[in-house]
């Protein structure tokens, strides 16, 4: 009986070998770049006025994520308690523009922002702000504070 001592032929290998070849050299240059493409994603600025959250984002992260609007309207808070609430109303009309989908919470964020601009800046100093973003809502908001 004779044993063949002969190695498996390259051509067995073959297809596998260059498949696990390709990955070995194209695996780590895309994590590379997608590392890359997710640093230049994050706000580095630390402004959260330059970035608004959207839902996709949100959904991304995870159950425990909070919906936008509620990141909008904490973001916008924080703005008007840095700025002034002209500068909060300005940014809550461009996220509405650019997020269609927050526009059913515009009316509920101005108002929130009307109550928190009579906290910080009296009654008539807060009126004078309004302006026309989601109808009148700051503007309710104000009188609901000062009443």
């Amino acid at each position: 009986m004779k044993h063949s001592t002969t190695q498996p032929t390259r051509h067995g290998r073959g297809p596998a070998r260059r498949i696990g070849r390709t990955l070995a050299l194209v695996l780590p240059v895309v994590l590379v770049l997608s590392g890359t493409l997710a640093v230049t994603q994050v706000n580095w600025s630390g402004n959260p006025s330059d970035s608004v959250l959207t839902a996709s984002d949100a959904s991304a992260a995870g159950p425990s994520a909070r919906a936008p609007e509620d990141v909008l309207r904490d973001q916008l808070l924080t703005e008007l308690q840095e700025k002034d609430p002209g500068v909060a109303l300005t940014h809550l009309q461009e996220a509405v523009n650019g997020r269609p989908s927050l526009a059913r919470h515009c009316a509920s964020i101005a108002r929130t922002l009307g109550r928190a601009a009579v906290r910080i800046y009296g009654p008539s100093r807060a009126q004078s702000f309004a302006r026309p973003v989601c109808d009148t809502s700051f503007a309710s908001g104000v009188m609901a504070a000062h009443s």
